[in-house]
């Protein structure tokens, strides 16, 4: 009899240490991982870092200590991630292996503005963004006041230079001017210091290649700064002012 309890307790001591070894892989193979897989999906982590996006996760699942993963909110962790001002979407999920992943764009600025007291970037989708203490986009600069009647155009222009190498190298400024009712832009350039009237938005592909056309031109000629003002408002032709 007493061989017989011996057995008993063994195999009740046995089943426990499953029972918690069990247990402890469950807990274990639920624990959310302090690291996170983040991928940036433009290619760049200018205006905010991985160890950034990290903590804004961990910060989130932290509120939420008890809940486990298949129980994770993913809409809503992507919801509390997008509302950082730096990132234009997030896609937040669970791999193969059950571990937390994220792919962040970045927001994308296109010009600063930077009139009296106020200085900020508008993004490439014409939304205000903040500057970063981490980075200073390379961007056009205006002084402008952007509204609701002028912003659409604005940022179709910024976006124009921002997507074109030679201009993207070549503007650093980009002004409203008075027009006839009908939305007018002057270009501030890096080489000459020329101002170039680019006029409204009507045959802008035509205009961004006749101005190409004339840098290659002047500038083989080595008179690039003996012109004051590039006008390209006249169709099939690019009229100019000496200094």
């Amino acid at each position: 009899m007493k061989k017989y309890i011996i057995h008993i307790k063994f195999i009740l001591l046995f089943a426990l240490i499953v029972s918690l070894y069990g247990f402890a892989s469950f807990r274990n193979a639920n624990k959310i991982k302090k690291n996170i897989d983040v991928v940036f999906e433009n290619g760049e982590n200018l205006f905010i870092s991985y160890e950034m996006v990290n903590k804004l996760l961990i910060q989130n699942l932290n509120s939420n200590k008890n809940q486990s993963k298949e129980n994770i909110n993913l809409n809503n962790l992507e919801k509390f991630v997008q509302s950082n001002d730096m990132i234009e979407n997030a896609e937040i999920f669970l791999n193969i292996n059950g571990d937390l992943g994220a792919i962040i764009t970045q927001r994308t600025p296109v010009l600063r503005v930077a009139n009296d007291s106020k200085s900020y970037y508008y993004d490439r989708l014409g939304e205000r963004m903040i500057l970063s203490d981490n980075y200073s986009a390379r961007v056009p600069i205006s002084t402008s006041e952007i509204n609701s009647n002028n912003c659409k155009d604005v940022i179709y222009l910024a976006n124009q230079i921002k997507n074109d190498e030679f201009l993207k190298k070549q503007i650093i400024g980009v002004s409203q001017i008075e027009g006839d009712g009908v939305n007018q832009f002057e270009l501030k350039t890096r080489i000459g210091n020329q101002t170039i009237i680019f006029g409204n938005l009507n045959r802008t592909e035509e205009k961004i290649k006749k101005l190409k056309v004339f840098y290659q031109k002047m500038m083989s000629d080595s008179i690039m700064t003996d012109y004051k003002t590039i006008n390209l408002k006249f169709k099939d032709q690019v009229v100019c002012a000496k200094i």
